[in-house]
């Protein structure tokens, strides 16, 4: 059961029906592993975190530095040097200190993968490096732990849904093969304006808890939003056959 507490401060999202206590304890129980905590990371973990979810794994090896604070929105001038799943600990811990939050305070790895994946019930690539979402995708499918993909550059952003205990869904590697590799784009390179992450970020961690609450979500389903136009277009992704990472070798 809830506590007093928890009933009050939960209490604008268990009043909703496809919430309700039972909702909010399966939120409570469930561990979400966080894969970058910049543009896209700040947004989502912040939800999260506000939404009850019961354990936060918080991963990323980069330092907060100046350019960073267009849009990454938890961080401030104070905090430039500091790593930035560490800083995002310690603000997350302030916003909700009944929420559990574990550090990997470096870039995650094959083996760092294997070690955490395991053990979570929802993955989130928060990240702009193409090498760790294909890490990422492999490893969801090998351990079979839903994978909820991110991005956004300039105006346009975009987010799908990877369930591998689904037969059915399609894979990133379905959308973007390794072989063809995807697009290399980052904000680096080309700029974004901070709004679109949060908007990105808002979807990604809306979808996790619809995931965790047993509400329905579309997989294969690709999203993306054009913040120039105010315009959303979903594109369906069939799960190729010859996918080399999520067909049967």
């Amino acid at each position: 059961m809830l506590s007093q507490q928890e009933q009050l401060r939960y209490s604008r999202q268990t009043i909703l029906s496809q919430i309700g206590e039972s909702g909010q304890l399966k939120l409570r129980l469930a561990k979400v592993l966080i894969v970058g905590l910049g543009g896209l990371g700040n947004p989502v973990s912040m939800y999260l975190a506000a939404a009850g979810i019961g354990k936060l794994l918080l991963a990323d090896g980069d330092k907060i530095e100046l350019t960073n604070l267009q849009r990454q929105i938890m961080f401030n001038e104070q905090d430039i040097g500091s790593n930035k799943a560490d800083c995002a600990s310690e603000k997350l811990s302030q916003q909700n200190a009944d929420v559990d939050i574990e550090v990997i305070d470096e870039m995650l790895d094959q083996e760092l993968c294997d070690y955490y994946i395991p053990d979570v019930d929802v993955v989130i690539d928060c990240t702009d490096n193409i090498g760790t979402r294909y890490l990422l995708n492999q490893a969801c499918l090998r351990h079979k732990v839903p994978l909820i993909v991110g991005a956004a550059t300039g105006f346009d952003g975009q987010q799908m849904v990877i369930d591998p205990r689904d037969e059915h869904s399609a894979c990133y590697q379905c959308l973007f093969p390794e072989s063809e590799k995807a697009p290399a784009n980052n904000c680096q390179t080309v700029g974004i304006l901070g709004p679109v992450l949060a908007i990105i970020g808002g979807m990604q961690a809306l979808q996790t808890i619809k995931l965790i609450t047993g509400n329905q979500v579309k997989l294969s389903q690709l999203h993306l939003f054009d913040g120039l136009a105010n315009q959303w277009q979903q594109f369906t992704i069939k799960k190729q056959k010859n996918c080399p990472a999520c067909q049967p070798k």
